[in-house]
């Protein structure tokens, strides 16, 4: 199987709500009894991780696997096509019930290409998926909002809310974020300073398909399976953001 099916679009989605529904109730589980944070977020990242490659393995057992919680396979590199995964995104707001704000991603390359991707948003009781690409709204809010991270905002996403006099609105994980654009909920998502394939692959593939602006901060394509996949920049928005976004990105000191 070399090519995308429609099948491929709804396993993702299949897979990535239904990992959310065990992080579920693992999480319920673990709170009852008393779970400390730290073995939340363990319990929940090897079970998930677990789930999801049994699963994939099990309906497509001839591609290849990132994920964030396995060994990394270097078959994986001369494979046409190469699942990328992360079974708890945003463990820290997994591990804080009742926080919505985390996400499973997960997501197919072809030749690096993200083209099919589920992220699911378990709190929330959604999945959002190329199965079913969402209609983007058709007028953002002004001013624009920029989602940052609650702890420490990037310099990317403070120099494009300055440059463009966004709102900014805290959350966690990457793809809550970058789903709350999807969504209509944001305008812009830029993150500069440290991500991995598996934090946005899902998430850009389905902002792809949702007709909106993902790119690296410099304006280049977002690539992926590559064999460091370290990837520590982004930038997701509504496209009529998109130049004047990259304007004041290109400004950032990196």
């Amino acid at each position: 199987m070399n090519s995308v099916t429609p099948d491929d679009h709804l396993e993702a989605a299949r897979i990535a709500t239904a990992a959310g529904e065990l992080l579920l109730a693992i999480r319920d589980e673990m709170s009852t009894n008393g779970a400390d944070s730290k073995e939340m977020k363990d319990v929940g990242d090897q079970r998930s991780h677990e789930f999801i490659m049994e699963e994939l393995r099990r309906v497509r057992p001839d591609d290849a696997i990132l994920s964030e919680e396995g060994k990394d396979e270097k078959a994986r590199l001369s494979a046409h096509r190469t699942w990328i995964v992360d079974p708890v995104d945003g463990t820290r707001e997994f591990s804080e019930p009742p926080r919505t704000d985390w996400a499973v991603h997960v997501a197919m390359v072809i030749d690096g290409e993200p083209v099919v991707g589920a992220v699911a948003l378990p709190g929330l009781g959604i999945t959002l998926s190329t199965a079913d690409p969402v209609s983007m709204p058709d007028t953002g809010q002004t001013p624009p909002r920029m989602i940052v991270s609650r702890s420490r905002p990037p310099a990317a996403a403070l120099t494009v809310a300055e440059k463009l006099g966004a709102d900014l609105v805290e959350m966690g994980s990457a793809g809550a974020k970058a789903m709350s654009v999807v969504r209509g909920e944001s305008e812009m998502y830029a993150h500069s300073g440290g991500q991995y394939e598996w934090d946005s692959c899902a998430p850009v593939a389905v902002a792809l398909a949702a007709g909106l602006h993902c790119s690296r901060i410099d304006g280049s394509p977002l690539t992926y399976n590559h064999d460091d996949p370290y990837l520590p920049d982004l930038l997701i928005c509504r496209p009529e953001y998109a130049e004047a976004a990259l304007q004041a990105l290109s400004e950032v000191e990196h």
